[in-house]
């Protein structure tokens, strides 16, 4: 959440259990909570946005390194689990699928950090369109 908060995201989608049973724990100490929607959600494609490209973050084969990316004006970016790949069902129904090139994995935060800054890096903000002019 603090990611979404620095980088104007206009809200975060999640699926499964794990922050329903985690929330007790929160350590959002920018409260970004209370200015970006987080939403719990059955189905992705259920809440794709008319124009937005929906796209796979992922260390898989096939993928496209970020630092070769352009990102698209609205993205719905989606990423998975700490410990576990999102399902080939997602990778497939996705427009694109990239992946942050490093010596192994990342957690989800430091994933979603480099990603977004990524974004910022070549000129987008999620809220506004271009950022730096």
């Amino acid at each position: 959440m603090r990611a979404a908060g620095c980088y104007g995201v206009n809200s975060v989608f999640y699926t499964g259990t794990r922050y329903d049973r985690a929330k007790d724990f929160i350590t959002d100490t920018k409260k970004v909570h209370q200015d970006v929607p987080l939403i719990n959600i059955d189905d992705l494609r259920k809440i794709l946005p008319l124009g937005c490209t929906p796209v796979a973050v992922e260390l898989v084969e096939g993928a496209r390194p970020l630092p070769e990316y352009t990102h698209p004006d609205r993205a719905l970016y989606i990423f998975g689990p700490e410990d576990g790949s999102l399902d080939q069902e997602i990778r497939d129904w996705c427009t694109d699928v990239v992946y942050v090139p490093t010596h192994g994995c990342m957690n989800l935060a430091a994933t979603v950090n480099v990603v977004l800054y990524d974004r910022l890096a070549k000129g987008l903000n999620t809220k506004s369109g271009p950022l730096f002019k």
